[in-house]
């Protein structure tokens, strides 16, 4: 198996997760069935941050990141990929709770609410992830991990790494205040503060964060550009890497689907006319929201296809072939 380190001579593994919300039961499904191949392999304590050098993920993949390369008490990781499904449908209908008869004041309210406050107010969300993470922060995961978020007082994007952790006390967040900002989607959920502090200086840094979806819904480009940046820094784990070889990494990237509709929904005739309040909602939807996150997506997929060059497109065919996955994680 693959350690935390990069083995010398060896692809430079990656995991990346869309964002997507309560669609992340579909990188689930496949990040469990994954598992149980490689266990096949290697027996039943093998886990997916044991085979990837850098785990990648934006809001909901964000979570599933961190699930899967968390430590426990004794360094394996908190979650078993077959968890992960258990996990949304217990706690979802919680975090996302539908209006009933038997929240009346809530159904009546509703249609008023999402136009002057977020839909839910994450209060689950945010107990049930301090619960589960503690203070477990980012230098302590199993294996790199990368998480997107933005910060709306900054006006930028902030990336947390485990590598930042370890080299800077400010950037070395709880995974837990991480998980809740990558997924404070806006209109969705509410923004997320939170201060690291320098234990040894004292400094302090204050975090104002949503959906990292906004800059990178789909964060293989910034897990690539991490591996890039540390090899510029001349980082020992990445000594063997050449700069922009490609052939040295494996990129595994799992998407959360698409709802079936019309290639139409939205056309240049429907919006011509449109004004703030249309762009911000039309019939159930967010169009800006819709614009910004598929954008957002369709270029990272341009750009690692141009990176890849015709390999992407095998490495995309790979989720339909666990088993291949399997046996390319164990070159």
């Amino acid at each position: 198996m693959i350690t935390n380190t990069i083995a010398k001579g060896k692809k430079i593994a990656v995991l990346s997760i869309d964002g997507g919300g309560v669609r992340g039961i579909i990188p689930g499904t496949i990040l469990a069935f994954l598992e149980s191949q490689l266990q096949d392999l290697d027996g039943p304590k093998a886990r997916i941050a044991d085979y990837f050098d850098i785990v990648s993920g934006t809001s909901t993949g964000g979570l599933i990141a961190t699930m899967l390369t968390a430590p426990d008490k004794d360094r394996r990781p908190i979650f078993a990929a077959k968890d992960i499904n258990k996990f949304y449908f217990k706690h979802c209908p919680e975090i996302f709770p539908q209006d009933s008869c038997k929240n009346f004041p809530r159904s009546v309210t509703s249609p008023l609410r999402k136009w002057v406050r977020p839909m839910y107010d994450g209060k689950y969300m945010r107990t049930l992830t301090n619960r589960i993470l503690g203070e477990i922060t980012i230098k302590d995961t199993l294996t790199n991990l990368i998480i997107p978020t933005f910060d709306v007082k900054r006006l930028q994007p902030v990336i947390f790494s485990t590598n930042d952790g370890k080299i800077h006390a400010l950037k070395n967040a709880r995974l837990a205040d991480m998980c809740i900002g990558t997924s404070a989607a806006p209109t969705y959920l509410p923004a997320h503060c939170f201060v690291t502090k320098d234990p040894i200086t004292g400094d302090t840094c204050c975090f104002d964060l949503i959906d990292g979806g906004v800059a990178a819904n789909d964060p293989t480009l910034v897990a690539i550009s991490r591996i890039l940046l540390e090899v510029l820094k001349h980082n020992a784990e990445f000594d063997d890497i050449k700069p922009i070889d490609s052939r040295q990494m494996l990129v595994l990237s799992l998407g959360t689907g698409a709802a079936k509709e019309p290639t139409n929904y939205y056309t240049a005739r429907k919006t011509s006319e449109w004004g703030m309040l249309r762009w911000a909602f039309y019939r159930g939807r967010m169009p800006m929201l819709d614009v910004f996150l598929d954008a957002s997506s369709d270029m990272v997929d341009f750009h690692v296809s141009a990176f890849f060059q015709s390999s992407y497109l095998i490495l995309q065919n790979l989720i339909t072939s666990p088993r291949r996955i399997c046996k390319i994680l164990k070159k």
